[in-house]
């Protein structure tokens, strides 16, 4: 990691639409929330509605690969530059923006 750099975990919840169809009988519709609740209805479909950013913290790089361990423990025998493979890095646009003028 550059000296100009920080590690910022975003968290995100992902949101779908799912849909069922219960056939129940006439006069009885709580039966077909009932029956999802208990998870025994077939998905008729689902469309993906993104995520949600409900929190975000910078992290020192130390304690980086001990987050990697605690979120993906079947990965702990990874070496540390494995590990840091999953850190997206963003270019410096600024450089970029400087060349292209």
């Amino acid at each position: 990691m550059k000296k100009d750099t920080e590690l910022v975990v975003v968290d995100c919840i992902a949101q779908y639409r799912i849909r069922y169809v219960v056939e129940v009988p006439k006069g009885k519709k709580e039966w077909a929330l009932d029956t999802v609740t208990m998870e025994e209805a077939k998905e008729f479909s689902q469309k993906y509605l993104g995520e949600t950013i409900f929190s975000h913290r910078i992290i020192k790089e130390k304690n980086y690969e001990k987050l990697f361990d605690q979120e993906n423990d079947y990965l702990k025998d990874w070496d540390l530059e494995q590990k840091k493979g999953y850190i997206t890095r963003i270019k410096d646009y600024t450089k970029n923006s400087e060349n292209e003028n």
